[in-house]
């Protein structure tokens, strides 16, 4: 088996490890989880980095469960944040776990009969029928009140960091994820914890009530939280999360993340997200930094992680609509994309509203582009450019002042693309 601790060290997705762990992952085959809160029904990229420790985890040898926290899902976790959470119900909970089940199934193996393949649990099938009288006979009087106040995210929220304060619930929260732990460990044989570092506090009050309770070894390490090279927080935009789901984020706005990282982060990630080899990643590395204006790397890295969370069909896609913005293509490109990603891909360019009425009927160019719409300040001024052949409807020349533009020219049955010299794009939005 390949060594997994060494798979994430170099990866740089190791951040705290106990003592002996290591020596456990090298001795026999360990079933470790992993928990995600099913607060949405898709990940994020921000999930990422733990659903790639899971991948390793698998491709070492060694038994990945993905647990989906239906009921902690329902108190909130105090761990980074400033305020509870929504709480969810059980209809919403089992759709967004079905959800995330779907996109865990594209990195990790559910399906074979390999003695380390993938489980997916639900805490709320074992907690649901736990009563609080046996929940605190059975599992509060092993963790002091004390125990639990002197972890970090008791304590920065106790401390003032939150308006409100801290709950009894969300106090109550790590005593629960350590439940899972106890729980995965008596029923899966699950000896390892994995998570982000703001879950090193939870982890370990796991492994102690393992220890209290059935005098058990139980293990925890965690993986970084990312972040860009300015220190600011991975995974956001000012349009807010980049989904795994392309309903929420399509593929192309997915690709052009990965593509436009700045060159630091392109060498960090492409660690953490990919499952590249180090020979692979090291040569991509160097080639890049002999000519960075080629952004190897972020090429690389957006094509693996497209396809991986998407497919190569959608990544390649994703290409074909980058070079209708940024390089040569053609109409026939232009009318293979979907209206989302049409949109996504010409978003913040100047739109118009023209009326369909008017396509319906035919309108002359020069009243189209000079009238309609304030594409040209003059018909004079549109006419020497069309003429000069700088003017493109839907990336085919427009060559024909005295020509006309009608419905059949609409894309997705309400958009017209007008380009104005090289870089100058307008959509018109019949309506």
């Amino acid at each position: 088996m390949k060594n997994f601790i060494e798979e994430l060290r170099w990866r740089g997705m190791l951040a705290q490890i106990m003592p002996g762990t290591e020596e456990l992952l090298q001795k026999e085959q360990v079933t470790a989880y992993l928990g995600t809160d099913p607060t949405a029904d898709s990940l994020h990229i921000g999930h990422l980095c733990g659903v790639m420790m899971l991948r390793h985890l698998q491709r070492c040898g060694h038994k990945p469960v993905a647990l989906v926290g239906g009921a902690t899902g329902m108190i909130g976790d105090p761990s980074g944040k400033s305020q509870e959470r929504n709480l969810l119900d059980e209809a919403t909970l089992r759709h967004n776990q079905a959800c995330i089940q779907k996109q865990l199934a594209k990195f990790l193996d559910f399906e074979s009969e390999e003695p380390n393949r993938a489980e997916l649990v639900n805490n709320y099938d074992w907690m649901k029928d736990f009563t609080f009288l046996d929940f605190a006979r059975e599992v509060g009087k092993h963790i002091t009140v004390n125990y639990m106040m002197a972890k970090d995210s008791v304590q920065k929220r106790l401390n003032g960091e939150a308006r409100d304060g801290l709950s009894f619930t969300e106090f109550t929260y790590q005593l629960l994820q350590g439940y899972d732990f106890l729980y995965l460990y008596q029923h899966k044989g699950c000896k390892l914890q994995m998570g982000g570092n703001d879950q090193w506090g939870n982890m370990t009050t796991g492994t102690e009530l393992i220890r209290r309770t059935v005098g058990g070894e139980a293990y925890a390490l965690t993986c970084p939280l990312i972040t860009k090279a300015d220190g600011k927080k991975f995974g956001k935009t000012e349009s807010g999360n980049i989904w795994l789901d392309a309903k929420r984020t399509s593929p192309y706005k997915f690709y052009q993340f990965w593509l436009n990282v700045s060159d630091d982060d392109a060498e960090r990630y492409i660690k953490i997200f990919t499952s590249l080899d180090k020979e692979t990643i090291d040569a991509l590395i160097a080639s890049h930094r002999e000519d960075p204006g080629q952004r190897i790397l972020q090429k690389r890295l957006a094509e693996e992680v497209t396809v991986m969370v998407h497919s190569r069909e959608d990544y390649e896609a994703a290409v074909e609509a980058s070079n209708i913005l940024f390089g040569k293509s053609t109409s026939e490109s232009l009318k293979k994309l979907d209206e989302a990603t049409l949109l996504d891909v010409f978003a913040g360019v100047p739109t118009y509203e023209i009326a369909l009425s008017d396509l319906e009927k035919g309108i002359g160019i020069l009243d189209l582009v000079a009238e309609k719409t304030s594409i040209f300040p003059s018909k004079g001024e549109a006419r020497k450019m069309i003429q000069g052949n700088g003017f493109s409807l839907n990336k085919d020349k427009f060559t024909d002042v005295n020509g006309t533009v009608g419905s059949g020219s609409l894309l997705n049955g309400k958009y017209i693309l007008a380009q104005k010299g090289k870089k100058n794009y307008f959509l018109l939005l019949a309506k």
